[in-house]
């Protein structure tokens, strides 16, 4: 077994596969945008106040011998990102858009297959967006194709977001991408599945999102990691006297559900609840203020920043439509939240009803509140369900997804040589 993967950005889920894959010897390439590594001139350049954000593309130095870059259209993108030259960077027209890099990389990596077989490749990972053209040749040169599909499949999203279009038009404008896609953009991700081996997904909910033609596709299951930074905070064991810290966190639309959450909210005195939302904003914020005017309005921040953040909150809601395994959700758990969650955040196995919080069915404000008024009656619960969520959320470990994925991929690979 030997792969190459790649992934412009490389996030949680790509960084622990790569990682695991060159600790194993399996892999034989990593291509990524920018990647920066200890003591290179990009990781001095990164402690530069202005090339600060370099360090997100901060790797294990495992992978340096592995990986190679194709900076140009990232890094052109963030200049005219911040120069606000917004026709270069429009979505799917601009030259550099984050369509464009996908596809650029995907491009380039077509290219090197043949010589990667000569060398021993058995199989190219790649992820929604990016893999058409890897995935083209991958099939000429018998190569098996592993496509990494992160949030449901467009068909299932696009379905859900055009009702929701319906059920709430004033929050239409926050849809974002779900109901604006181009057909060439549909019929890319169609032909990307298509011509996959295997699809790996975080949740159940991803999976069973696919279409019914895909159904002989072989298809693996892992979820994400929680992240490593667990908060034993001691919570007052009476907080009746004062509000019931609620946090959403994630970019600021429908697709999150923050419309309902908004009308949940609206059914409590402006006493009793505190709102507090962080994420992107998808409309001015004059029209989430003519929505909710008494929320907490808190701008993006570092990762440390936002764990920070959710250790003074009592509880975390993400009643989302549309996610894959939203992965805040560990997140707020690790730091002591018990949780609220919709089954299509993907993270249905996190709850354990009534102990690490619950669950709740879409577009339900009614049930939302239900569950926020048993949190303001029981506010003494907070304390040791904060910590159940916390010790539930260690079960999942990015060496156990890794493994998982891995294994049973060593498995299809043995099956498939034989």
């Amino acid at each position: 077994m030997k792969v190459i993967i790649c992934h412009p950005t490389a996030n949680s889920n790509v960084r622990a596969i790569v990682t695991k894959l060159a600790q194993q010897e399996k892999l034989y390439q990593f291509h990524t945008s920018i990647a920066v590594f200890p003591k290179s001139n990009l990781e001095l350049l990164s402690r530069l106040s202005l090339f600060n954000p370099l360090k997100r593309r901060t790797f294990n130095p495992i992978l340096e011998k592995y990986t190679i870059t194709h900076p140009f259209n990232d890094i052109a993108r963030t200049v005219f990102s911040k120069l606000a030259i917004t026709y270069l960077t429009k979505p799917e027209v601009g030259c550099f858009s984050v369509e464009k890099i996908y596809q650029n990389l995907d491009y380039n990596v077509s290219t090197t297959l043949k010589k990667a077989k000569e060398n021993g490749v058995t199989a190219v990972y790649a992820y929604e967006d990016g893999a058409l053209e890897i995935f083209l040749q991958a099939k000429k040169l018998g190569l098996i194709c592993i496509y990494d599909l992160p949030i449901a499949y467009w068909e299932t999203g696009r379905k859900l977001m055009l009702e929701e279009e319906q059920r709430i038009p004033k929050w239409a404008p926050t849809l974002g991408g779900g109901i604006s896609d181009s057909k060439a953009k549909l019929e890319r991700k169609r032909k990307e599945l298509e011509l996959a081996d295997v699809v790996i997904g975080p949740s159940s909910f991803v999976i069973d999102s696919l279409p019914t033609w895909s159904k002989d596709k072989i298809k693996i299951i892992s979820p994400f990691g929680s992240p490593q930074n667990y908060s034993d905070r001691i919570l007052s064991e009476n907080k009746r006297d004062k509000p019931l810290r609620v946090l959403f966190v994630g970019s600021m639309g429908q697709r999150k559900g923050l419309g309902d959450l908004f009308e949940a909210i609206k059914q409590f005195e402006n006493t009793s609840i505190e709102l507090v939302v962080l994420g992107s904003l998808l409309a001015p914020i004059e029209f989430y203020q003519s929505q909710l005017s008494n929320f907490k309005y808190e701008a993006g921040r570092s990762h440390d920043e936002v764990l920070k953040l959710m250790r003074t909150c009592d509880v975390f809601c993400l009643p989302s439509i549309v996610e894959g395994r939203a992965l805040v959700i560990q997140e707020a758990m690790s730091q002591g939240l018990p949780i609220i969650i919709t089954p299509n955040t993907g993270g249905e196995d996190l709850v354990i009803e009534g102990e690490t919080g619950f669950l709740v069915p879409i577009r339900s404000p009614n049930a939302i509140a239900s569950k926020l008024k048993w949190f303001l009656e029981n506010r003494n619960s907070l304390h040791v369900m904060g910590k159940k969520a916390s010790k539930h959320s260690k079960n999942y470990t990015w060496d156990s997804y890794s493994e998982t994925i891995i294994e049973s991929l060593k498995v299809i690979l043995d099956n498939h040589k034989n």
